[in-house]
């Protein structure tokens, strides 16, 4: 028997379409992680006094991942700029400025770098001079996180014992079609307490999260080192940005959200007609000039189909689908093989 390899063509109007597909995964960040698990060997700190970084395990352990840094910052239009004994005052305004950048852009005047503010309406009022930045990796943030699935609590009572009172933070006010604005940096939502008030920003596509100092107002001793204690603002000026983020920490409950994966697919509906491969091209489906899954020479003949292939206009494989299971053919009926490429 020859062995002839039939191709059957696709009709790019009816037999191919695309879908778009989101996927969520639930990541619950808690205080164990942040803080205390570790003794500290899951926070990687640098030279340059910058940022702090997080990780899942000691960070040494080839096993660690990558899981957020943490920054704070002013902007030099705060009542804070310019105290007296300030630390690091330089490098806390030049990363308030760089997340307004990135993520806010510019209004318009030459240098004039927007700032953050507690609305969705950019227009120069209600602003968060002072702030401390969350910054998820794209290991667990993703393509995006997913709008209203935001919940961080932060304890708010004294250095001993910190979550003796707690704030929640929400972005219930966000959803796919609305309450966020877009910006330079992608969309972003508001964080408000249960008081209904904002106290911060997450701004999705990028993973960022602006938490506004104004969580922890009344709180004296948000920093506690050997010296004293000290507010928030005490901290953020006198305190370096290593310190602060340390404060954070020993402060930080819970951090919970959905991450967004996008899935973008082609699906090929492989047609198969009721006169065309009812014969196999594998050399042992006839034997001494008979069919051998044929038990009467009289029946029809009978294939299974295991695998899908998909060829481009010079005949070359591009792709290989396999069933799950043979799947029975003959000249009696057609099939239609749904094939999903995914990427």
């Amino acid at each position: 028997m020859a062995i002839i390899n039939n191709y059957e063509p696709l009709n790019v109007q009816s037999d191919i379409t695309t879908t778009r597909t989101l996927l969520h995964e639930s990541i619950p960040l808690t205080g164990t992680i942040v803080s205390g698990t570790y003794n500290d060997e899951n926070i990687k700190n640098y030279t340059h006094g910058q940022f702090q970084s997080v990780y899942d395990y000691p960070y040494l352990s080839s096993s660690a991942n990558h899981i957020f840094d943490i920054t704070i910052g002013y902007d030099e239009g705060s009542s804070l700029s310019g105290s007296a004994g300030a630390t690091l005052e330089a490098k806390k305004i030049n990363m308030y400025n760089q997340f307004s950048q990135v993520l806010l852009g510019y209004t318009g005047s030459a240098n004039d770098v927007r700032k953050f503010e507690s609305d969705l309406t950019l227009d120069g009022t209600n602003q968060i001079p002072e702030a401390i930045f969350i910054s998820l990796s794209r290991l667990v943030s993703k393509d995006q996180i997913k709008k209203g699935s935001v919940t961080i609590t932060l304890g708010t009572g004294a250095w001993a014992t910190p979550f003796s009172a707690t704030t929640t933070l929400t972005d219930a006010s966000a959803s796919a079609t609305g309450g966020t604005m877009n910006t330079l940096g992608g969309d972003y939502g508001l964080l408000y307490n249960s008081s209904n008030l904002v106290r911060g920003l997450v701004f999705y596509q990028s993973g960022i999260a602006v938490l506004s100092t104004a969580s922890f107002d009344g709180v004296s001793d948000f920093y506690s080192a050997s010296a004293g204690t000290s507010s928030i603002a005490q901290a953020f000026v006198s305190s370096s940005i290593t310190a602060s983020c340390d404060a954070l920490r020993h402060r930080l409950q819970n951090f919970t959200f959905n991450n967004t994966v996008e899935l973008n697919s082609t699906i090929y509906f492989c047609r198969v007609p009721h006169n065309k491969f009812n014969f196999s091209s594998n050399p042992t489906y006839v034997s001494g000039g008979q069919i051998v899954v044929k038990s009467v020479p009289q029946d029809m003949p009978v294939t299974y189909i295991t695998t899908v292939g998909l060829y481009n206009s010079n005949n070359e494989l591009l792709a290989v689908a396999k069933l799950s299971e043979p799947l029975k053919k003959g000249p009696t009926n057609d099939i239609t093989l749904r094939v999903r490429l995914d990427y």
